[in-house]
């Protein structure tokens, strides 16, 4: 009888005393209704009752697809119940997994490692991110770029960067910038292994900006500045290019800190060059009227490429200034008089395809004008007192 005696003394000594917060396990007696499932709480001689919405972090549609009967689970004493018709104690298995993975998550936060987590929603500000807990995404911290709409990553499993960890705050910040920054530092680490300045390469078009173009070259954004855009003058990059272009560069310059300039314009032919093929001298083109200055008519001949009909060239009769006799947009037929590969110049003329008119007695005056500078190309062109007097000494041996 003492033996049976000091059996019960022991037992009752070694019966849990389950208080608020305690960390017990419970082995599932009972699932009732879908709504809660019935444990007895192990070393207590109690039982206790799990609602089905602290069961899991996640929405469940069965307590079955959770747990079994006589499956033994770790859980946490949230409370006490009053009507004991159930059970002594309410309990959560949802709040010990979240105590664990706050664990896990603080432990790779202080190793600097990354985690991988689907992104739930767009709220204002950010993105909501489960890792078995929540995190948040700062609409800053979610791309390099400012992005103004987020629903795209909805549903997305993305890899981020801990920032910030406070569990006891229920407080996860993540960066996906970070993450994408440090794979593109590697990719342009091992892109720009294989660039060479002076080579022509294949990339596309990621970005507009109104001072240029950035374009990817497989992990490398090199810009191409609006002035080697094209030979022409372009007003904006868009004039030329769109986003998701392919085109070809020239890799002008790569900098210490990786920075890669580049050139569309050097990797066609520029017009001069075009000019130079399909000219000639004594050739009969049309063109249209460009311009008109004091001392003569600018007239484009190809896109990018004007020469100069000098107003002594332009009729057989006195004129005071070009316009007496030609307006802008006009189509004109010009002969080549000369071209100055150096100097990149064509001289036009119009009056020798025009028939002279016949005069009982012509004056001729020397006329000596003093330098005027000009423009062939639009941008850089000069015409020099050689040139104004060439023109009047061509004039008087013609006539």
């Amino acid at each position: 009888m003492s033996e049976f005696l000091n059996a019960m003394e022991e037992a009752l000594n070694n019966v849990l005393d389950v208080k608020v917060g305690d960390l017990v396990q419970g082995e599932v007696l009972t699932l009732q209704d879908n709504k809660q499932v019935i444990v007895g709480i192990l070393g207590a001689g109690v039982e206790g009752v799990i609602p089905a919405k602290e069961l899991s972090t996640e929405p469940i549609d069965r307590l079955e697809e959770i747990v079994k009967v006589g499956d033994v689970l770790d859980l946490v004493v949230i409370s006490t119940i009053k009507d004991k018709e159930n059970g002594s104690y309410l309990l959560s298995k949802r709040r010990v997994d979240a105590r664990k993975i706050w664990s896990e998550i603080q432990e790779k936060f202080e190793n600097n490692e990354l985690v991988e987590g689907t992104v739930k929603n767009t709220v204002k500000g950010g993105l909501t991110v489960d890792l078995g807990v929540r995190g948040f995404v700062p609409a800053s911290l979610v791309s390099e770029f400012f992005m103004k709409d987020l629903s795209q990553f909805k549903g997305q499993t993305l890899t981020f960067k801990i920032v910030e960890c406070e569990p006891s705050e229920n407080k996860l910040i993540l960066s996906r910038k970070e993450v994408v920054l440090a794979e593109k530092a590697e990719k342009m680490a091992k892109a720009l292994e294989t660039l060479e300045v002076g080579s022509v390469v294949e990339g596309t078009v990621s970005r507009l900006a109104k001072f240029g173009a950035f374009i990817d070259l497989g992990g490398v954004d090199g810009l191409v500045h609006i002035s080697e855009i094209a030979h022409g003058h372009i007003r904006k990059p868009s004039d030329a290019l769109t986003v998701g272009e392919t085109v070809k560069v020239k890799i002008l310059d790569i900098t210490e800190e990786g920075r890669v300039s580049l050139s569309i314009k050097e990797t066609v032919p520029s017009p001069w060059d075009i000019a130079l093929e399909t000219f000639k001298q004594g050739d009969v083109v049309k063109g249209i009227v460009k311009r008109l200055v004091d001392f003569g008519a600018f007239v484009e001949l190809l896109p990018g490429i004007e020469g100069l009909v000098h107003i002594s060239q332009i009729s057989h009769e006195h004129i005071a200034v070009p316009h007496e006799v030609l307006q802008v947009g006009q189509e004109i037929d010009v002969k080549i008089r000369e071209i100055q590969e150096d100097e990149k110049r064509i001289s036009l003329n119009i009056k020798d395809l025009i028939e002279k008119p016949v005069k009982e007695k012509e004056v001729v005056e020397e006329v000596v004008e003093e330098e005027v500078p000009y423009d062939v190309t639009a941008d850089n062109t000069t015409v020099t007192l050689g040139d104004v007097l060439g023109e009047q000494l061509a004039s008087l041996e013609n006539e």
